[in-house]
Formats: structure tokens, C-alpha cells, sequence
């Protein structure tokens, strides 16, 4: 086969054309798909600040370099500034700048060389953990004062499990606690932790659900302790349904595990002090509340006895006044009384009686006379005022058809007929 044919067949099987975005674009996929997170070590060379706060400068060693950005609000402000020839360890995402199409490193965290890997893993972990808001405060729950039973996740032959063991069978008797045993250090463990944490938070059938759970170990270096600083066991702590107490290591000592639990307390011991009240605390305190209710109690019953005599006092003043109220009243009735004796009202009404039985006898004569008196003296006026007595003196009245009285002549017309009264009668005629 000719070169040629090689060639015709080469392009057959690659038929697809990439823009060069595209190109870019794929191989910026392909390397954040292929790279988490990672630590590089190096040494600094072209660091330039920009006027926009963001920092660029390459990371080279004695065969290769790499380009390198840490975006302004990306990590904290650095101690002291960075110089070209400094020996660094950093922290960050492999990605593409397509404009120029380079790849380069997103500087998360920066530190000197040497200053130790698990301390800048924890800051790293603790800063995406706090982002992502599993140490918000709002989110923590409130342990319930008197807690019935505890689930505490730890080694079973520890001194921690001991000591928070006597604490509480001391200041609570009444606990019911269940242990469930797990590897606080070493490969694996906080796979173990985790695990066991889900075991007590969620539903099971074989013990009842727990009030409060204890993560706990005894303190040692961050090596020791680093198991409690996986996101493992930060995220079972998160998705728990109970609160969650972490108890590890001593005082001075802190742990990712801390920063989620709903409390942290100093050190084991410290922990189940906080989680149950002390019995003996809690005897005195009813005893002490006793005393002051039973002090409540009778002052309350010497109140309300004092009340109940003052009242007693006022009753008897008030019925007193009611009953000489009375009294007065009832007198002052019977002297109304007797001032109407029946028999004098009555014959005050007998002999206002007698009166005007004589005046109403007295009475129809006289009012007929008055009557005959008032009609005459009418029927005078009318005499000489009415409509006879006028047309005695040579008047006349006209009346048209419908007997209404004609007052001028424009009330009549040409053929109507009309009546003419006169003092010995009436006679008809029509207008022409």
C-alpha cells in the first residue's frame, strides 16, 4: 500500500474537524475530570501581582514548570510576600487557560517547603468543609437536658471510654449506654468511625433511639488523631439525625470532627459533663425547690387566710349596713303608709265623688240652654249675611249647566244655556 492510500485512509476514519476551542475545551475536561486537588512543590519564578489582586507566577524544578494563578478571594492574605526563587508547597486544581492554550494550577493553599502536609490537608479540608456549610453555626442542635440513652463511638480498651464510663455512672445511674467499638487510629479507622456513626444515628431493631452520640479518643499528635479528620467521618457527623458530641484528644487539640459535631467539648471526661447533669446536683436542686415551693405554698396560705378573714370582716360590715338600710327604708314605707290610710283616701274619693255626681245632674240644662242660645244667635247672622237676604235686596245669581256660579262673561258662550236665580225663584235662558 502507497503512502498514498495511507493517507486517503487516514482521513476516512478522522472524519471529525476540531475547532481548536473545542480541542482545548476537551483536553481542559479531560485534565480536571483526571486530577483532583493535589499538592506540587516547587520553586517560584516570574511572580507578578496584578493591579485586579490576582497572582501569577510559575513553578519550575531542575526538568519541567507549570503556570501558576492564585485568584484574589481564593485564600487568606500570605505572611510575607512571595519572591521569585522561593522553594513553596502548594495546593490547588489542575485546569486550561484556553486563551492561550495552557494549562496551569489554581493555587488553594500556599505554604514554605517542608512545613508538613497534614496540617496544610487539614486547613484545606476545614476551608471546603466551611464553605460547603457543614460548620455553620445555625445548624447545630441544642443536647437534650436529661438525656435517657447515649450510643458513644470509640476503642473499647481506651482510657478515654473509661474515664467518660465513670463520669457518668456517677452523675447519671439512670443512662442507658451503648459502645460501639471501632479503631480510633491507623489505616482504615475512619471508614470504621463513620460507619459506626450511621449505626447509632439511624433506625435499628435492636436498641431504642439513642438521645445524644459521643465520638471520643484520647489526645496524641495529629498523626494519631488524624482519623477524625477525614471528610469520611465529617460528612456521617453532618447527615446525622442526633446530635453529636465530639470528645477527642485534650484541650489544645482540634479536629474536623470538632468543627461539624453540634458540640465540642475539651476532653472525654469533659464531654460527659456536659451531656448528663450530676445527680447529686440534681437532688439538691429538687430539695432546694421543695423547700421554696413548700415556702411558696404556705406564704400562699397565710395570704389567702388573711384574705379570706378581711373578707369575712367586709361581709359583715356589708350586711350590716344592708340590714340597717333596710330598716330605714321599711319605716319610712310604713310612715308613707299610714300618712295613706285606705279609709281616709277613701272617703276623700267618696266625697270628691258625691261633687261631681251633683255637678254632672246640674250639668244637660244648662249646656242645652247655652246651645239654643249659640243657634240663635247664628241663624240672626245668617239672616241677614246669606244669599236669601241678598237676593231679597234685588240681586240675582247665575248658574251655567253644570250649576256653577257665572262670574264674568267670559265663563259663557254663544247658544249656552243658563239659570237665573231671584228672591221667589229661577228661570232659564239661553245666550244669543
Amino acid at each position: 500500500m502507497t503512502g498514498m492510500q495511507l493517507t486517503a485512509d487516514f482521513f476516512q476514519q478522522t472524519s471529525k474537524v476540531f475547532t481548536v476551542s473545542e480541542l482545548t475545551r476537551s483536553i481542559r475536561g479531560t485534565l480536571e475530570a483526571k486530577f483532583d486537588a493535589i499538592w506540587v512543590q516547587g520553586e517560584i519564578s516570574n511572580y507578578k501581582q496584578h493591579a485586579s489582586g490576582h497572582q501569577y507566577f510559575t513553578l519550575k524544578d531542575q526538568r519541567a514548570q507549570i503556570a501558576c494563578v492564585i485568584w484574589r478571594d481564593a485564600m487568606a492574605p500570605l505572611r510575607q510576600p512571595l519572591v521569585d526563587g522561593v522553594q513553596v508547597q502548594v495546593y490547588g486544581t489542575v485546569t486550561v487557560f484556553e486563551a492561550r492554550g495552557q494549562y496551569q494550577l489554581n493555587v488553594q493553599i500556599l505554604q514554605p517547603r517542608g512545613l508538613g502536609l497534614l496540617q496544610a490537608k487539614f486547613e484545606a479540608l476545614k476551608r471546603k468543609l466551611e464553605a460547603e456549610g457543614l460548620f455553620a453555626s445555625e445548624r447545630k442542635r441544642p443536647l437534650p437536658k436529661f438525656p435517657q440513652r447515649i450510643g458513644i463511638v470509640t476503642s473499647p480498651s481506651g482510657a478515654a471510654v473509661r474515664d467518660m464510663l465513670n463520669v457518668l455512672r456517677r452523675r447519671a445511674p439512670w443512662l442507658h449506654i451503648l459502645i460501639n467499638p471501632v479503631r480510633v487510629q491507623g489505616t482504615g479507622a475512619a471508614q470504621e468511625i463513620a460507619v459506626a456513626t450511621r449505626e447509632l444515628a439511624g433506625p435499628n431493631e435492636r436498641f431504642a433511639p439513642l438521645d445524644v452520640i459521643v465520638i471520643t479518643r484520647g489526645g496524641g499528635s495529629i498523626e494519631d488523631l488524624w482519623e477524625f479528620n477525614e471528610e469520611i467521618v465529617a460528612r456521617a457527623i453532618f447527615h446525622s439525625d442526633v446530635p453529636i458530641v465530639s470528645a477527642v484528644g485534650h484541650e489544645i487539640d482540634f479536629t474536623i470532627c470538632d468543627f461539624v459535631a453540634d458540640l465540642r467539648a475539651p476532653t472525654p471526661s469533659a464531654a460527659a459533663e456536659l451531656i448528663v447533669p450530676d445527680v447529686i446536683d440534681l437532688r439538691q436542686q429538687t430539695e432546694r425547690c421543695a423547700r421554696a415551693l413548700g415556702r411558696q405554698l404556705l406564704d400562699r396560705v397565710r395570704d389567702a387566710q388573711q384574705r379570706l378573714d378581711h373578707a369575712r370582716e367586709m361581709l359583715q360590715r356589708c350586711l350590716a349596713h344592708k340590714i340597717d338600710a333596710y330598716k330605714r327604708a321599711l319605716l319610712h314605707a310604713l310612715r308613707v303608709l299610714q300618712a295613706r290610710s285606705p279609709v281616709r283616701e277613701l272617703m276623700i274619693r267618696s266625697n270628691r265623688f258625691a261633687d261631681l255626681r251633683r255637678r254632672l245632674v246640674a250639668c244637660p240644662d244648662r249646656l242645652i240652654e247655652n246651645a239654643k242660645q249659640r243657634f240663635y244667635q247664628i241663624e240672626g247672622i245668617l239672616r241677614v249675611l246669606g244669599p236669601d237676604a241678598t237676593l231679597g235686596r234685588g240681586y240675582s245669581i247665575t248658574l251655567d249647566e253644570r250649576g256653577t256660579i257665572v262670574r264674568t262673561v267670559l265663563a259663557v258662550r254663544t247658544k249656552m244655556k243658563i239659570r237665573t236665580r231671584v228672591s221667589d225663584g229661577e228661570f232659564g235662558s239661553e245666550i244669543l
